[in-house]
């Protein structure tokens, strides 16, 4: 069954990483996997992303599950996906891995209306667990405030 919108959250991120920038980027798919991204079977919850020699990003470890009426033509769930940014926000984006320490995470995985497959990724750090904490209590205390508010 297809649904209409197409959201693959990554709901840690938020958590493990304080988000500096987004970007929007499209994806290099190879046969099935849109199907499969249609139909809401993958997950980018553990995945990053990272340049290789050439100055390309890829997201690794995201999983696209094999799509049910695939044959041999099926493709690998775990695979690296290249990542389609302009040249400009690529050496952007390379420089602040390179010299800061930052990660490249991807947030939400989704199709367009067009439909074709878009990734939002973010330039991030990671928190400390001070700020871990301070994200539950500020979770917690916003709870509490709609409860009350319920009431």
């Amino acid at each position: 069954m297809i649904q209409k919108t197409i959201q693959i959250l990554n709901k840690r991120a938020k958590f493990e990483y304080e988000i500096l920038t987004r970007y929007t980027a499209g994806i290099v798919l190879v046969g099935t996997e849109i199907k499969s991204i249609r139909m809401g079977k993958a997950s980018i919850a553990e995945s990053f992303c990272e340049f290789n020699e050439k100055g390309e990003l890829f997201m690794i470890n995201s999983t696209v599950e094999l799509y049910d009426f695939g044959t041999y033509y099926n493709h690998r769930p775990k695979s690296e996906r290249k990542l389609l940014l302009q040249k400009k926000e690529l050496r952007k984006l390379n420089k602040e891995v390179k010299n800061t320490g930052l990660t490249i995470v991807p947030l939400r995985l989704f199709v367009n209306d067009k439909g074709l497959a878009k990734v939002d990724i973010a330039l991030v750090r990671g928190k400390k667990l001070y700020d871990k904490r301070e994200t539950i209590k500020d979770r917690d205390n916003k709870r509490n405030l709609d409860r009350l508010m319920k009431k």
